[in-house]
């Protein structure tokens, strides 16, 4: 089974303060016109999205520069609800992925984002618009993008169960942008056909 764990763009969360997204119709067949054309603005944040480390990190690199390695890989997805503590995190990385995605309202606490950065964790995914708290995101992006964790944000996760998948979560190829949006998803491990 193939898992969509993006939000549809138009209709998505949108963290305070960010502009929501914008389609304006530019040509349209019911009109006349040869094809139909739609222009897009929005925020390299809105809907599911990845920070790059250069969204805290002066000297950070952006998001072309990252490759697609990190977004595309077997990963853990697990159930959390509340802050996610140090020890949470130790019995997350006990499973020994590289990349984890977090199912639920939790929010990454200093002390967790010090534990994932410390196992030079690859990924980290959740289903809030920011991975730490929403009224102070700054530390714990600065723990883990500094250490190279890369942020995964704005996920679907309802129905996905806790396990093993493969995940794809590539984001748009913005040059010099500090995040993406990506259309990410998830396939169970064992449902990968063979060659």
């Amino acid at each position: 089974m193939i898992y969509d764990i993006s939000q549809e763009l138009f209709s998505c969360r949108v963290y305070p303060g960010d502009p929501a997204p914008e389609k304006r119709r530019l040509l349209s067949l019911e009109d006349g016109q040869v094809c139909n054309l739609s222009a897009v603005f929005l925020c390299a944040h809105n809907g599911t999205h990845v920070d790059a480390p250069s969204h805290f990190l002066p000297e950070g690199r952006s998001i072309d520069a990252l490759g697609l390695e990190p977004f595309v890989g077997p990963c853990r997805v697990f159930r959390h609800s509340g802050e996610v503590s140090a020890d949470d995190a130790e019995r997350m990385l006990a499973a020994g992925a590289e990349r984890i995605l977090i199912a639920g309202p939790a929010t990454v606490t200093a002390e967790a984002a010090r534990r994932f950065a410390a196992a030079k964790l690859r990924l980290l995914g959740n289903e809030s618009q920011t991975v730490g708290p929403e009224d102070a995101p700054r530390e714990v992006h600065l723990i883990l993008l500094g250490a190279g964790v890369l942020l995964l944000e704005g996920l679907v996760l309802d129905g996905v169960p806790e396990g093993r998948y493969l995940l794809n979560a590539a984001p748009l190829n913005l040059g010099g942008c500090e995040g993406a949006p990506c259309r990410a998803w998830l396939m169970s491990p064992d449902e990968i056909p063979a060659e």
